[in-house]
């Protein structure tokens, strides 16, 4: 190319050189300086501005996007393994309690357990606020090193539970907390045909590292000893460490809120924190509610199979159906996370499907009469278990968009963290009252079933985006069949996405150059066609397809 006909990248247009067409060519086509006078002056016109906090579409795939999977699923498997296995851990300090005299060696054992889940879960929301304050990768860092922390300090304080009850539940659930909500938000930046799916195999990470370290964490802890094995569960969840390292982010943070005046100085504080938009979602609200409703009788299975076994089948394994549930539940991640994906497919009515079931199996366990059938719903009900928790990320997206689907997460595991603390507690006193676990397992099953009816409201109501009402488009275009809070995240204000140019903006690059952009020669196609082919022939020098297809364009 000549040096009066050159592409700047970015934000620049074409050079343009100011004058008319000569000899039916465009003065930018014209390869020789002979278009160029005296006063010629070559203009720079901007395309589109650039937008800071423009939503770019995850790629969905490429090497970086699986290792950010793989990172993500190591994260969930490593945190979620130590939770689950506390059980390990809580044999081992109750007989060290025992032994030592403590009359209350039971409930402090559990409490260090408790804790852990607890903080995890009710801190949830900080770590929301933190990701968008300073980013996914660096919120991940910090968990990473207080979950390593606060397990190699619990190493040299196995013979205090007060000691254990900061180390390793508050530092070790706090570390957990702000590790866990971005290993699920970072997954849609990098996948939003697939989000489903992903999220499956990045969940499954749980249970897959639940069916595992049991056995290796009892077999460190008879052998090595209570200190070891904490030092060792350290250095395991030094790997969140480096899987933050893979947490690029893609997606820019949610723009500064707008000062309006008339606002006191607690709220405009409280807005530079905690993103507003997403609770004047309606469908958020009604989806936020509904879950920590379901969550009150979600857990009690869980906690209260082992001791239903042991009073109605006492001659069959205890932890079986424990297993069962956790083998189909990563099972399920990976089934219901494909299923999402398919088109037309509501992932909110299957995620009501799976609470209709769970609730209605929870609700036949005290008529089971026999082991197998116990087996059996059992694995139904890690099915849906499965189908559940794998919909929590892409739904948030669905919901809320990429700008607030972190903190959509975050508040939403915050608001579980009190039913599934209560729940089994409740059902453990209503068994007290009764000796039996009909009327707990009953009463269980009912939270399940209204949460998932109340979320058909979100099919009844619908959010406006009061910036989409100011979009003015004159040149038709194609709609999809539904919006997700993903694609209205970008309003374009009648701009086209991924850099390309309206009629109107070409005709204003042309129009620049003295051109008249109505002229039949510049908007004919065929005509276009043999200016460009005439010039092609006259220009040798102008080889490249791209730069062909580039100048075509412009015509």
């Amino acid at each position: 190319m000549t040096e009066n006909s050159r592409i700047v990248k970015d934000s620049v247009a074409p050079v343009i050189v100011k004058g008319a067409a000569a000899n039916g060519h465009h003065p930018q086509l014209n390869g020789g300086h002979a278009a160029l006078g005296k006063d010629a002056k070559k203009v720079a016109v901007p395309l589109l501005e650039p937008d800071a906090h423009a939503v770019h579409e995850p790629p969905d795939g490429g090497t970086r996007a699986w290792l950010v999977m793989v990172g993500a699923f190591l994260c969930n498997g490593v945190l979620f393994g130590v939770i689950n296995t506390y059980s390990v851990v809580y044999l081992s300090l109750q007989k060290q309690l025992q032994d030592v005299g403590d009359g209350e060696a039971s409930s402090k054992a559990a409490l260090v357990g408790s804790l852990t889940i607890g903080t995890t879960f009710l801190l949830s929301p900080v770590s929301g606020i933190l990701t968008d304050k300073i980013g996914l990768r660096r919120t991940t860092f910090i968990g990473g090193l207080l979950t390593c922390s606060g397990m190699f300090l619990s190493s040299f304080v196995t013979h205090s539970v007060t000691a254990l009850y900061f180390t390793y539940g508050i530092m070790f659930g706090l570390g957990a907390a702000l590790a866990y909500t971005p290993s699920l938000a970072i997954l849609g930046h990098y996948f939003k045909r697939y989000l489903g799916l992903v999220n499956g195999v990045v969940t499954a990470g749980s249970s897959v590292f639940t069916a595992i370290m049991p056995v290796c964490l009892d077999y460190l802890v008879q052998h090595m000893g209570l200190a070891t094995s904490f030092r060792i569960l350290a250095v395991i969840s030094s790997f969140v460490i480096f899987c933050a390292l893979l947490y690029k982010p893609l997606q820019p943070p949610p723009p500064p809120p707008k000062i309006k005046p008339g606002r006191s100085a607690v709220n405009t504080f409280l807005r530079s924190f905690i993103n507003f938009d997403n609770w004047k979602k309606k469908r958020y609200i009604i989806w936020a509610v509904s879950i920590p409703i379901a969550l009150f009788g979600y857990f009690v299975p869980y906690v209260h199979m082992g001791k239903f076994v042991k009073d109605n089948f006492p001659d069959n394994g205890e932890n079986l159906p424990v297993m069962c549930i956790g083998i189909t539940s990563g099972l399920g991640r990976l089934i219901f996370g494909f299923i999402a994906d398919m088109p037309r497919v509501n992932r909110v009515l299957l995620q009501q499907m799976s609470f209709v079931l769970i609730g209605t199996l929870t609700m036949c366990l005290p008529a089971t009469g026999s082991f197998p059938l116990l087996l059996t719903i059992a694995l139904a009900m890690g099915l849906f278990d499965g189908c559940f928790i794998s919909l929590l990320g892409p739904i948030a997206y669905d919901i809320c968009g990429p700008r607030g689907a972190t903190q959509a997460i975050g508040f939403l595991l915050g608001m579980c963290s009190l039913p599934l603390t209560l729940g089994p507690p409740v059902a453990g006193m209503l068994y007290d009252k009764t000796g039996s676990y009909q009327l707990p397992f009953i009463l269980a099953g009912i939270p399940p079933l209204f949460g998932a009816s109340t979320m058909f409201l979100i099919r009844c109501v619908k959010d406006d985006d009061p910036k989409q009402q100011t979009v003015v488009t004159t040149d038709p275009k194609l709609e999809p069949l539904a919006h997700t809070a993903w694609d209205c995240e970008n309003p374009t204000d009648g701009k086209p996405l991924n850099g390309q140019l309206l009629h109107q903006e070409r005709r204003a690059t042309l129009a620049s150059s003295g051109i008249n952009a109505k002229s039949p020669l510049l908007t004919h196609a065929s005509v276009s066609s043999l200016i460009l082919e005439a010039y092609v022939a006259d220009n040798p020098v102008f080889r490249l397809y791209a730069e062909r297809k580039y100048c075509y364009g412009i015509l």
